[in-house]
């Protein structure tokens, strides 16, 4: 079970790390950080998932 839980911190890290990378390709201008840290809540926001795309992919 503990491989799950740091799995699941490595995950969300990671989606964090890409977010700010490439937040600069996003509609976004502020809240870079609130934005980053509660991606995987807004993630079901469509706006914010198809922003979320492009910061990770770049299209």
């Amino acid at each position: 079970m503990e491989i799950v839980g740091v799995l699941a911190l490595i995950g969300y890290g990671f989606g964090i790390w890409k977010f700010l990378s490439g937040f600069r390709r996003t509609n976004f201008s502020s809240g870079r950080v609130y934005l980053a840290l509660l991606w995987p809540v807004l993630i079901f926001n469509k706006s914010y998932r198809q922003n979320f795309n492009r910061a990770l992919t770049g299209r």
